[in-house]
């Protein structure tokens, strides 16, 4: 028998594609199955919640009885509740000079780290430490070292002929000693700053040597421009820690925001209302005010990055 020719047991283009979209099929399916963990526990966890606080924030609920709807009267109530609008001023007097302080302060700091100097490791390591304090350990430090009477800070500002002020008990000096002791742990930060530093291209530097720039020019024109990508990323995300702080004031003050409310910010008093009043209907109304306040400032810090953030190999 003759053999078949070639062309009659090859498969057609058309049988090519069946397989291909058989097995692009199967990959797919696999694929969801894979993630369908991730998918439920998104769903679960992180769309539920959302929804459910939405809802809740139109009505009156406290967990032990069926939910009310009361419409707006939550949200009205937060225009005439007095300890809402501290809460909210004393977060963005939080917000408004602890991030530009971390930004200016990391900076600084990962660029003095950034030098080839001897030891160079152990000083990276020794401003990393304090971020991998837990928040309760750092609260116990710092109430020892601003401590009005035998603080070690007041201690070495009389050595110097400065009288101490009281710190955290002072209505004044709370917000600026919480500001103080959250500079403490921006290790994280600085270390993202180093590797920001570390994908600034060594021949820029060489030709702005070249042309006679000194050190403090090619900071300005070279460095801190290709490292405000690195820069936008840690204000979006400090500016939405800043927001959300919660724990060392919440430690310091045993919950109580003192002295005079200048601690008491919103997401302890969301907290406080929630959790301790069981007032969750209240509470989901002062989480979605907050998730507006971080969405509006987002979206506008976005609108404005085309102004000073240069990337890379774009023109």
């Amino acid at each position: 028998m003759a053999d078949a020719h070639p062309a009659a047991v090859r498969p057609s283009a058309a049988t090519k594609a069946s397989r291909k979209s058989k097995f692009e099929t199967r990959l797919r399916r696999f694929g969801v199955l894979f993630a369908l963990p991730w998918i439920v526990g998104l769903l679960l966890f992180n769309l539920y919640p959302l929804v459910a606080s939405l809802y809740y924030s139109f009505t009156n609920y406290s967990i032990l009885e069926p939910a009310e709807w009361v419409g707006l009267d939550n949200y009205r109530m937060l225009l005439e509740d007095g300890t809402f609008r501290i809460s909210l001023y004393n977060t963005l007097y939080f917000t408004l000079f602890f991030v530009p302080l971390s930004i200016v302060i990391g900076v600084g700091i990962a660029l003095v780290l950034n030098l080839k100097i001897r030891g160079q490791s152990i000083y990276r390591t020794l401003f990393f430490i304090p971020s991998l304090v837990p928040p309760v350990a750092t609260t116990i430090i710092w109430l020892w070292l601003l401590n009005p009477q035998f603080g070690l800070v007041n201690y070495w500002l009389e050595k110097v002929g400065i009288p101490g002020p009281a710190w955290l008990g002072s209505e004044a000096w709370s917000k600026p000693s919480l500001v103080l002791m959250s500079l403490w742990g921006i290790g994280q930060s600085i270390v993202i700053y180093l590797a920001g530093l570390q994908d600034v291209p060594q021949d820029y530097y060489d030709a702005a040597e070249v042309d006679g720039a000194g050190p403090l020019l090619r900071m300005w024109h070279i460095t801190l421009p290709l490292i405000t990508p690195v820069i936008f990323f840690n204000l979006i995300m400090g500016m939405i820690g800043a927001l959300q702080n919660f724990t060392l004031p919440y430690t310091l003050t045993n919950g109580k925001g003192s002295p005079a409310n200048s601690m008491m910010f919103l997401v302890m008093y969301l907290y406080i209302n929630g959790f301790g009043y069981l007032k969750m209907g209240y509470a989901s109304a002062m989480a979605w005010v907050l998730f507006l306040i971080v969405i509006t400032l987002t979206a506008i810090l976005f609108a404005t990055q085309k102004r000073w953030v240069f990337y890379q190999g774009k023109e």
